[in-house]
């Protein structure tokens, strides 16, 4: 009988979670080791139709999806992939499985909660760093002195998320509705970003895009010859409202720039399958891909955008420094800043917690650079291409994980089948006659 493996997760919502909790369940899947059931649980307000009705992977996923709570028994094992403080203990044995936060310093709370499973997985070292270096005080809540230190004490691991190379890779593919889609961009060297526009001012949003526009309008007004910056972004929902919503914010940037001759700014709002991505990352428009990121679990669209063989320009920090390297990314200079109270959900980040901020000054000389002298960084995102594609791939991130759930049964009690001797039929006693004297 195959072990079971419950695996509680936002399978179904349009998320990065999302995104990782289906590749999880695939792998697991895949390997036939397992019976995996899945419990799907929501994301924030993202919507919950990411499951696609004509994709077989999606479709093995679905099947396995629990209708009802209920299970016939106690699963070997609980993975739960969702932020830390909501780890729950279902199984036999219970790993946590999160990006963490963003940030520096986790909050208590969050600490708390991988202290509750068997093991926590982080996908980057920098989310593990940020849980196993801090340390928080205990107080006694009447007295409010130092009672102990609460710290992480339980085993962690970190498995990236590792990107599909049979979808993800170099291309000259391009179906004809995106070929439609930039035949209205006149510009034939495009910058392209990739990220959700979270909550936050100017200069407050996890992803920086607010600066980001800032920057690449400041630095290529007035200029004869511009570039344009493509924006693949949204925020938690794909409706009218939000798309209106994002392109009031570039509006608004827009005219806090004193020129009339601004480089032009796309917007793409909406959803792309996986294959669609590839092809937009691959566009002969698309010349590079860039993020003014403050912070990252992984970086997903990173790794993916690094194996168009493109450059790849960003702050080698956080979570996308697994995969970013000097010798594979354009990299933009940054300080360790820190972060405003507004770009979190209140109780998400402590005090003293930092993330990245870039020089921006810096970074738009570097825009300027890649746009004049785009040949001489070309090889950066070919040598991206071919390490990533082979050390960030699925198959890579599927090998480990199996290793890491097949470690965890092990150690679990194993039934000991009780085996009796065989038994023989004991023989029957010799009847002598009785003797009589003669």
């Amino acid at each position: 009988m195959k072990p079971m493996i419950l695996v509680t997760a936002p399978i179904q919502t349009r998320s990065g979670y999302g995104n990782h909790s289906r590749d999880i369940c695939r792998a697991l899947i895949e390997s036939d080791k397992y019976d995996v059931r899945i419990q799907s649980v929501r994301w924030g307000s993202t919507s919950m139709t990411a499951l696609e009705k004509d994709n077989p992977i999606h479709q093995e996923i679905n099947k396995r999806i629990l209708r009802t709570p209920n299970l016939e028994k106690q699963p070997d094992i609980h993975l739960h992939i969702v932020i830390p403080n909501e780890f729950a203990t279902i199984g036999k044995k219970n790993i946590g499985m999160t990006a963490g936060i963003e940030t520096t310093i986790p909050p208590a709370t969050w600490v708390e909660g991988c202290n509750r499973m068997d093991m926590t997985i982080f996908t980057s070292e920098f989310s593990r760093k940020g849980f196993t270096d801090v340390q928080f005080d205990k107080l006694d809540s009447k007295t409010k002195q130092v009672t102990g230190q609460l710290k992480l004490t339980k085993p962690t691991e970190v498995l990236f998320e590792g990107a599909d190379t049979e979808i993800y890779k170099e291309t000259k593919e391009i179906s004809e509705e995106l070929q439609k889609q930039f035949s209205q961009i006149n510009e034939d060297f495009c910058f392209l970003f990739v990220g959700h526009w979270l909550q936050g001012n100017i200069g407050e949003d996890r992803k920086d895009i607010g600066m980001l526009l800032r920057v690449f309008y400041n630095m290529f007004r007035g200029k004869k010859d511009k570039p344009a910056l493509i924006l693949k972004t949204s925020g938690a929902h794909l409706s009218i409202i939000d798309r209106n919503d994002i392109l009031k914010k570039i509006n608004m940037i827009k005219k806090s720039i004193k020129s009339d001759e601004l480089p032009n700014v796309y917007l793409l709002h909406g959803d792309l399958t996986d294959e669609e991505m590839n092809q937009l990352y691959n566009h002969p428009k698309v010349k590079a891909h860039i993020s003014f990121t403050h912070g990252e679990g992984f970086g997903r669209p990173l790794l993916e955008a690094s194996l168009s063989g493109k450059p790849v320009i960003a702050p080698l920090s956080t979570g996308q420094a697994d995969f970013l390297t000097k010798d594979t990314a354009v990299e933009i200079p940054h300080t360790m800043t820190k972060v405003p109270p507004n770009s979190f959900p209140k109780d998400y980040i402590t005090p003293e917690s930092l993330w990245s901020t870039v020089n921006y000054s810096v970074a738009g000389r570097i825009l300027v650079d890649v746009f004049d002298n785009y040949d001489k960084y070309k090889i950066k995102g070919k040598k991206a291409s071919l390490i990533n594609s082979g050390t960030f791939s699925y198959q890579e991130m599927k090998t480990k994980l199996e290793k890491i759930i097949d470690e965890q049964l092990s150690s679990l009690p194993q039934k000991i089948e009780l085996k009796l001797p065989n038994l023989t039929k004991e023989p029957e006693k010799l009847k002598l006659p009785t003797l009589k004297k003669g």
